[in-house]
């Protein structure tokens, strides 16, 4: 029973460190513009369809490795920054000063032109990841086992995290994207180019996306061009459980939601898994609406 247990933990935080990397993206665009890129779920499909095709195109099939591993990652984030920084520029910046509600519709929008657009340029039909590295198992005691997939996993998404995390306390850039997040106007007013830093954001963000989409191929190899729709809805709820626009938050709800799932599944029924995230979210507006981390902040009108 012990040994159970403790499998479906190590499960579930293999899993949630995915939906940690995907709510960051969330929860910097939202601290920082007070907007719910709901098209972020889609750079995440992008990066796993880049990834697959790099690493056909690197011959990586045949032979995996983990140099194979890090070349396919930098790839597919060198196209989901490129992809982020069009997004940013096209569809949100002439939306700046709009009310609240325009982002947002536009946001859903470009959500469903990338859904369309993916199933016109990769096909409807879904494709299997190839196998970047070779899995055996590492540790094994009785039924408890740990493959090297599920470290490689665990252990980028929170090599990133780490990354991210002193990019935003230690670098001038997180200084300046701190700023933004504040107060905006004062930040322009000391200096801050504002443009740069939300641009610098949603790159981040899709650089952190991209990761999740190869890494997600390596323990869940089927993808196809809607796959970014549930992963970004529930990485969403992730950011809320966390408290959004707070990004240790949006890390410790990323792994609680994995790990809720898994054992969900694993005790529960499979049935579920994916209506749990959706309880988690109902509950947490309900009795702590500025989730784990959050706090409350007051609004002048």
């Amino acid at each position: 029973m012990a040994e159970d247990l403790l499998q479906q933990l190590v499960n579930g935080v293999a899993w949630g460190g995915i939906y940690a990397l995907i709510a960051l993206g969330y929860t910097m665009v939202y601290g920082v513009l007070k907007l719910i890129n709901f098209a972020h779920g889609e750079v995440y499909m992008v990066g796993a369809m880049t990834g697959y095709y790099a690493a056909r195109s690197f011959g990586l099939a045949g032979a995996p490795s983990l140099l194979g591993l890090v070349a396919t990652l930098a790839a597919s984030m060198a196209v989901c920054a490129l992809l982020a920084a069009i997004i940013e520029r096209v569809a949100y910046r002439p939306l700046r000063s709009a009310p609240r509600l325009a982002p947002l519709i536009t946001a859903i929008g470009v959500s469903l032109l990338l859904q369309n657009l993916g199933q016109l340029v990769f096909g409807a039909d879904p494709k299997f990841f190839p196998p970047l590295l070779e899995s055996r198992n590492v540790f094994e005691v009785g039924k408890l086992s740990v493959s090297n997939v599920q470290l490689a996993v665990l252990g980028t998404a929170i090599l990133l995290m780490a990354a991210l995390q002193w990019i935003v306390m230690r670098t001038r850039f997180g200084r300046a994207m701190r700023a933004v997040s504040f107060d905006a106007q004062a930040a322009a007013l000391m200096g801050v180019p504002v443009d740069r830093v939300i641009l610098g954001t949603f790159v981040l963000g899709a650089v952190l996306a991209a990761a999740a989409g190869v890494l997600v191929g390596l323990t869940n190899p089927k993808i196809d061009p809607l796959m970014g729709v549930l992963p970004g809805l529930k990485a969403f709820v992730a950011a809320v459980l966390g408290g959004i626009g707070n990004i240790p938050g949006a890390m410790v709800g990323g792994l609680l939601l994995g790990v809720i799932e898994t054992f969900v599944s694993g005790y529960l029924s499979s049935t579920y898994r994916d209506a749990i995230a959706f309880v988690l979210l109902i509950a947490i507006l309900l009795y702590k609406p500025t989730g784990l981390f959050g706090t409350t902040q007051t609004e002048k009108v």
